[in-house]
């Protein structure tokens, strides 16, 4: 659990006993050259900066400054306009606060300056900045040389204040961090097994109901996708894990309740994959621990959802399991048969991750969510389409494109939607079996496999999420490390837009 860091304080003017000060100023409409009208904490020191540098106060729009005051202190300032979109300001914080967070502070002091809600949204940033860059993350280094250094101990905000508590950042700032921390764990120390037991432990800390359906039980059940791609390891330690959490029931909640709504997260949790026969190259290869980030963005949304006490009930499926290669992995032209009965002409063996999300969505699907969201790194042309700056998505109701788009913009998690037309099905089509796999031709790939699992996803409203975004390298957002976290702000403000 996230330790409650904030302590509040009275508007800072001056450094006091500060030695770490974050500085955020409203974006001013004033001609260029203009700063705000009213004292904040060295003003002085940053007119003087900006007169060395030959700066407009208009040219710090898009670079936060930083340097030392009164006392010694190390002093950033950044403008952050409440009027922008998240990812901006949320881009514009991460900068600023990592010029503080290079020296390892374990203290910050947060001063936001301005007026009214808006000036509290603006507060929340930061401090879900301050919290997702100042946490602790893994690392094996030895001799203290871990990048992420000692996480912060306390943010000190000055001047402002919400009746919450800035419940909301906390909360994203927990979920983020648990699915940066799963995704970042070397393979070695994440098998299925070792994951698996990760959940019970996390599920058992929660209050959350953990079923685990392992591949004795899913071969007796007839889920054959899964555990194709399940027979190539040895040990046999892939599951599926079924995690459930009910919203609270209370008499003072209990209206509410009784309307909440049911969401199934599905995530993809390839522990590791080799690409099984058709062998990734090491190129390839390298990083592909990080294949079940779906499964940790779907974990990250639930707990997050936990800590708001969102009045929704979950079920979280996790398609846990490792591509490997062996005698007994599945291998071109096999023909599967699937949970719910369709048979599959195996084409490529490194799309694994359709395979297991098609049994994992019919287990979903058969709950009969009011909405069913997966989760998955699931595609190359994904990736080539968007670079890793966005994700993409697919719904099978327009309208859930629109709210899904609306998320993006006002988590800062940026996503664009993509077409699943029927002609794609023509790429699917097999003459021995219900469907192919995929195409080894390639083309539109992402829009093939969001096809391939629309068989399995039910009637239901369903979103299909391919994280392009999971990794970027320097950071995106308001995630200054490579593994960003991305799906659990955005899932979270679709959970708390439910209508």
């Amino acid at each position: 659990m996230l330790a409650k860091l904030i302590q509040h304080a009275s508007p800072l003017t001056q450094p006091g006993s500060a030695r770490h000060i974050l500085v955020v100023l409203p974006g001013v409409g004033n001609s260029p050259g203009e700063s705000p009208g009213f004292e904040y904490t060295g003003r002085q020191a940053l007119a003087d900066l900006l007169a060395r540098r030959k700066m407009t106060w208009r040219e710090m729009d898009e670079t936060p400054l930083s340097a030392t005051i009164e006392r010694g202190a190390l002093c950033a300032w950044v403008i952050v306009d409440p009027a922008q979109p998240p990812f901006e300001q949320q881009t514009r914080l991460r900068k600023a606060v990592r010029l503080l967070l290079e020296e390892k502070p374990a203290e910050i002091h947060l001063a936001v300056y301005g007026d009214g809600r808006e000036t509290r949204d603006v507060a929340e940033w930061a401090i879900y900045v301050a919290l997702v860059n100042g946490a602790e993350l893994p690392s094996r280094k030895t001799g203290g040389k871990s990048e992420s250094g000692k996480p912060l101990a306390r943010i000190v905000l000055h001047g402002c204040r919400n009746a919450d508590g800035f419940a909301a950042a906390y909360a994203r700032a927990e979920g983020n961090l648990l699915t940066r921390s799963l995704t970042m764990l070397p393979p070695n120390e994440l098998t299925p097994a070792i994951y698996r037991a990760k959940i019970r432990e996390l599920a058992g800390r929660e209050g959350w109901k953990c079923r685990e359906f392992d591949v004795k039980a899913l071969r007796k059940m007839g889920a054959g996708a899964f555990v194709a791609v399940a027979q190539g390891s040895d040990p046999e330690d892939a599951a599926i894990v079924h995690v459930k959490r009910r919203a609270a029931r209370s008499a003072k909640t209990a209206k509410t309740i009784k309307t909440a709504k049911n969401v199934a997260l599905v995530g993809k949790g390839i522990c590791f994959d080799t690409g099984g026969h058709n062998l990734k190259p090491p190129k390839y290869m390298h990083g592909m621990h990080e294949d079940m980030n779906g499964s940790a963005v779907a974990l990250g949304i639930l707990l997050a959802a936990t800590r708001l006490d969102l009045p929704v009930d979950i079920d979280c499926w996790l398609a846990i399991a490792q591509n490997h290669i062996s005698p007994r992995a599945y291998k071109q032209n096999d023909v599967i048969t699937a949970l719910q009965g369709t048979t599959i002409e195996i084409i490529h063996t490194d799309a694994e991750g359709r395979m297991v999300l098609a049994d994992t969505l019919t287990l979903a699907s058969r709950k009969k969510p009011d909405l069913m969201i997966d989760f998955a790194t699931l595609t190359g042309t994904m990736h080539t389409a968007l670079g890793c700056r966005y994700s993409g998505i697919f719904a099978n109701r327009e309208e859930l494109l629109e709210k899904a788009g609306s998320a993006g913009k006002s988590s800062g998690e940026r996503i664009w939607p993509f077409p699943m037309d029927a002609d794609y099905d023509e790429e699917l089509e097999s003459r021995i079996a219900d469907i192919k796999q995929c195409s080894l031709e390639g083309d539109a790939d992402h829009i093939l496999a969001a096809r391939f699992l629309g068989r399995f996803a039910g009637d239901g409203p369903w979103i299909h999420m391919d994280l392009s975004a999971s990794s970027c390298k320097g950071g995106l957002g308001a995630v200054g490390s490579e593994v960003t976290g991305f799906g659990v702000g955005w899932g979270l403000a679709m959970l708390e837009n439910l209508e």
